[in-house]
């Protein structure tokens, strides 16, 4: 997790003097996310993101489920720099935008990466402020959706207490082997436990039924089977010789 701090690298407030001629150009490149292995997801991210990625689980105090991405990088960003898996996480479409919080957030700031390459004072792209220092509607549009990402991750720390509540959680461990050259384990995440589940008690389950949270933990489980795509994909950057998988254990 320590990766993700790398996809931001000068974060400033969004300001209507310091940057009034500044433009923002998205042109699809994602080589920001290209040093990760791993990205946060949301809740409401589930259906998607799990037809693509192995959704797992990190943290002690704080619980945040995660996609998995690479091994030692991001295997779905090309030699270009663009995005190659059909489902992109929430917490990399916001960027160059971010929240910050110094109240423990009770308020937010909204923020911007200067060191993201389409960040221009040449009019190439969407500009953050009219002439007169009022939002312009693509500004309105980042505040909104960072705004929904924010509730959206409260709903997201709602559900990751339930499951830490219910002791559902356990170490995984996934191994690995991509033609001779890479063997190992991946190692440091959680998953959910079939087992725990089966022991809840009938109460137990109904909440988790009522409040849609079983859904997402079998959306959960059924995505580990993503972890040898993921393999696949890496290999498949690697000429001649395909990787040889194992199952992922929980």
């Amino acid at each position: 997790m320590d990766k993700q701090l790398l996809i931001y690298g000068n974060v400033a407030a969004v300001d209507s003097e310091k940057h009034r001629n500044m433009s923002v150009k998205l042109d699809g490149t994602y080589a920001f996310a290209k040093d990760i292995n791993s990205s946060p997801l949301l809740v409401t991210e589930f259906i998607e993101a799990t037809k693509d990625f192995a959704v797992v689980f990190s943290g002690d105090d704080e619980v945040m489920p995660l996609v998995l991405l690479g091994i030692d990088d991001n295997s779905y960003v090309s030699d270009e720099s663009k995005w190659t898996a059909s489902y992109t996480p929430a917490f990399l479409r916001r960027y160059p935008f971010v929240f910050a919080s110094n109240d423990e957030g009770s308020n937010f700031t909204l923020c911007l990466d200067e060191s993201f390459v389409g960040c221009n004072e040449e009019n190439i792209g969407e500009r953050l402020f009219d002439s007169e220092g009022s939002h312009t509607q693509y500004l309105k549009n980042v505040l909104e959706f960072l705004q929904t990402y924010q509730a959206h991750y409260k709903a997201t720390q709602v559900f990751c207490k339930k499951i830490v509540e219910l002791d559902l959680l356990e170490p995984m461990e996934a191994s690995y082997k991509i033609r001779e050259q890479k063997t190992g384990n991946v190692t440091g995440f959680k998953a959910i436990s079939r087992e725990k589940i089966k022991a809840l008690s009938d109460e137990q389950l109904l909440e988790l039924v009522r409040s849609d949270y079983l859904e997402l933990i079998y959306k959960h489980l059924s995505s580990m089977a993503n972890f040898s795509k993921m393999i696949e994909n890496i290999a498949e950057a690697m000429p001649e010789e395909k990787a040889e998988k194992k199952e992922l254990k929980s």
